[in-house]
């Protein structure tokens, strides 16, 4: 059985690679990525290929004779508006299309429940409304579309709509974190830390992706809305690496509607890595139900957000060394932290 993974390079591609042998053999697996690969950190069986989902005669070529195809691609929301719809809406199109001109089997979405803005009301439901926040959420609404437009067509797609998800080798904004609770720094929490925050480990977010890799078709071809099953609130999640840590960092409170506009402002002249989606959701309950997911694909989640950020952790200290830096276009490399690192000084 051939399957193809797009954005094979990334964070989450990694994870797909080190158990895409529940699926098929190594071998008969293909990963592609505008990204550079590791290669040290994939099997020498695995295929893998550099190249752009947004051009069809490349995706064309690559999907020819695959029986599951997992989109993982997209463009993060610091890429620039212009990339992040291409990439999201117009490489989505195109993985469709070469999906249903060679009978793809099944199409595998990762979409986001970015898709859902800042609801008010939780836990969310696959049912909710589809607002998104800034270029990115707007841009997996319509690749969402796309997927239910080409579904009419009779392909097979199963969406699913992970959570913010963490685990070994996840840098981006996490490794921010990671690094002030190792300099022992205070940790300021936008708010009073009192909200519920659902995060995912990526490892539970594999299992879900290989079970819509092999169950009944029937079962798959729908919207699925995945996260850990255990979480507290911020303070105690956050708190809780902290205390594992033992570096005497701990957590405190700030006023939102004071540090918001800040971390706006500094966005906006390009002198903070955290941009919108982040900062204007830390203070927010944010949770979705997984019951769907859980009674339709028999899937439970093993890891908890304290589990999930403590094993992230756990890995940044035993590979710091090696980390690369960068900017915010891969979860791969850590992040600059731009005016982050002064404010760290008086933490």
């Amino acid at each position: 059985m051939k399957v193809v993974v797009t954005g094979g390079a990334g964070f989450l591609g990694y994870h797909i690679a080190l158990k895409v042998n529940e699926i098929t053999n190594f071998k008969d697996s293909v990963f592609f990525d505008i990204a550079e690969f590791p290669k040290e950190d994939y099997n020498k069986e695995i295929n893998c290929i550099y190249g752009d989902v947004r051009v069809p005669s490349l995706m064309d070529e690559i999907i020819k004779g695959a029986d599951v195809v997992i989109h993982c691609a997209a463009a993060l929301p610091l890429w620039k508006k212009k990339d992040i719809h291409e990439t999201n809406v117009g490489g989505m199109r195109v993985v469709c299309e070469a999906c249903l001109k060679h009978n793809v089997g099944r199409l595998i979405f990762i979409s986001s429940t970015s898709v859902y803005g800042v609801p008010k009301e939780h836990p969310l439901y696959e049912s909710n409304a589809r607002v998104g926040v800034g270029p990115y959420g707007k841009s997996k609404i319509e690749a969402e579309e796309v997927c239910e437009e080409y579904r009419k067509k009779g392909l097979t797609v199963c969406i699913l709509r992970p959570k913010s998800f963490i685990g070994t080798a996840r840098l981006g904004v996490f490794q921010i974190l990671y690094d002030w609770v190792e300099s022992g720094a205070k940790i300021p929490i936008i708010g009073n830390g009192k909200n519920r925050y659902q995060l995912f480990e990526v490892e539970d977010l594999v299992d879900a992706i290989n079970l819509c890799a092999t169950l009944p078709k029937e079962k798959i071809n729908d919207t699925f809305n995945v996260g850990a099953k255990e979480f507290k609130t911020v303070s105690e999640d956050v708190g809780a690496m902290c205390e594992y840590a033992g570096t005497g960092s701990r957590v405190m409170s700030t006023p939102a509607w004071l540090i918001k506009p800040a971390l706006r402002f500094f966005e906006i002249l390009n002198l903070s890595p955290l941009y919108k989606w982040i900062y204007g959701t830390a203070d927010t309950d944010s949770f979705v139900s997984i019951e769907k997911a859980q009674k339709t694909l028999g899937w439970n989640p093993k890891f908890s957000n304290a589990d999930a950020l403590i094993r992230s952790y756990k890995w940044y200290l035993e590979n710091k060394h090696t980390i690369k830096q960068g900017t915010g276009v891969t979860h791969r490399i850590a992040w600059k932290q731009g005016i982050l690192s002064l404010f760290k000084k008086f933490m």
